[in-house]
């Protein structure tokens, strides 16, 4: 059988269709390439919910952390976070019934108690409890039954989880330059009340060698004029500060040295090895004892350095370069920093460590 070539007519249809779906093809690939605007607005009923303020919304869901202790009963209002450090992804209260909402729990070592019966008896899975501890080894007390008590701990040293010593950082354009103090004082040291007349502690034997060739004035911290913001006017009038700490372990650097240190004059630092020092300040900010074989050998370099302005000079270049906080002064605030950055790392991680011997870790 022979098939018929098609007729006119139907090779007719044929290409009219063909074009259509070439023409239908072209239209869609344009409409793809046109840009999206969205859809103009249109008024929604608000249920109750939305009504609530971006703000409000955020406070809600900021992990709670309870402070379980205030150490050593120094009060701040919690609130004071967000002015003093700008901290606000996280919540701190020291309301107890909200136990089983909190995600961290900060627990001071010098409150608890040796049976422990003042520190809760559970801990949720999800929760985090936090050691803040700031005292050296030598003055810290074991407490039997903590050994792998806590995930988190807050101390001075740099291998805590959370550290919280103040360190130099890069100066800014807009800190502006160093104003030099005016100095009355050439050494100034300040001790309790009760440690003028006396005290056992080995930097205090170094001091009284030191005063057999050097005048050094002595200042009360509990007199007037140390109180407050006039702690760093009296500081900043000495030449040097002796900044001796009450313990040698490492990473034992406390305000002794920073405060003078932002104060404005030279520390002459007692405590762990110069190396360790400056992994907080630069190496020419201050001056270690252990730089000199006696005790004879330091005044004589002090004064030397009283005597030549040029030479002294040279122990604030690095604030041409950085710059360092003020510690906070106010006896409420003593903690406030180690809080605040407790319940910042909860604000900012989720993970945890099981510190399976806390005394080994610390203490040895």
């Amino acid at each position: 059988m022979v098939t018929s070539p098609p007729s006119n007519a139907l090779r007719g249809t044929m290409l009219l269709v063909l074009l259509a779906g070439a023409f239908t093809v072209m239209y869609f690939k344009l409409l793809l390439s046109l840009p999206c605007y969205p859809s103009p607005p249109h008024r929604v009923r608000q249920s109750k919910h939305s009504l609530l303020r971006p703000a409000e919304v955020s406070e809600a869901n900021k992990p709670l952390v309870l402070v379980w202790f205030w150490p050593d009963d120094k009060q701040f209002p919690l609130s004071d976070c967000r002015r003093l450090f700008n901290i606000d992804n996280c919540r701190l209260t020291d309301d107890r019934s909200e136990y089983s909402k909190a995600r961290g729990v900060v627990i001071h070592h010098s409150a608890i108690s040796g049976d422990l019966s003042n520190i809760p008896k559970t801990r949720p899975r999800f929760q985090r409890w936090i050691w803040l501890n700031m005292d050296s080894p030598s003055r810290t007390r074991r407490v039997e039954g903590l050994k792998s008590l806590f995930n988190l701990t807050v101390t001075y040293r740099k291998d805590s989880d959370i550290h919280v010593r103040w360190k130099v950082a890069v100066r800014r354009a807009t800190d502006g330059p160093f104003q030099f103090p005016l100095k009355k004082r050439t050494v100034c040291w300040v001790l309790d009340s009760e440690n003028l007349e006396s005290n056992g502690s080995k930097s205090y034997s170094f001091f009284t060698e030191l005063a057999k060739h050097i005048e050094v004035d002595l200042l009360n911290k509990s007199s007037e004029e140390l109180q407050g913001d006039g702690y760093f006017s009296v500081i900043a009038s000495c030449k040097f500060y002796l900044s001796f700490e009450n313990s040698v372990h490492t990473d034992y650097i406390t305000e002794t040295f920073t405060r003078p240190l932002a104060a404005g004059t030279v520390p002459v630092v007692w405590g762990p090895p110069r190396r360790n020092y400056e992994k907080f300040a630069p190496g020419t900010s201050f001056i270690h004892v252990k730089d000199f074989p006696d005790a004879a050998g330091l005044p004589k370099f002090l004064q030397n350095l009283d005597s030549d302005l040029e030479a002294y000079m040279k122990y604030f270049e690095w604030w041409k370069f950085y710059t360092l906080r003020r510690p906070l002064t106010d006896e409420r605030y003593t903690y406030a920093r180690t809080i605040c950055q407790a319940c910042r790392y909860v604000g900012l991680n989720k993970n945890y460590r099981v510190v399976k011997d806390l005394y080994k870790w610390f203490l040895e």
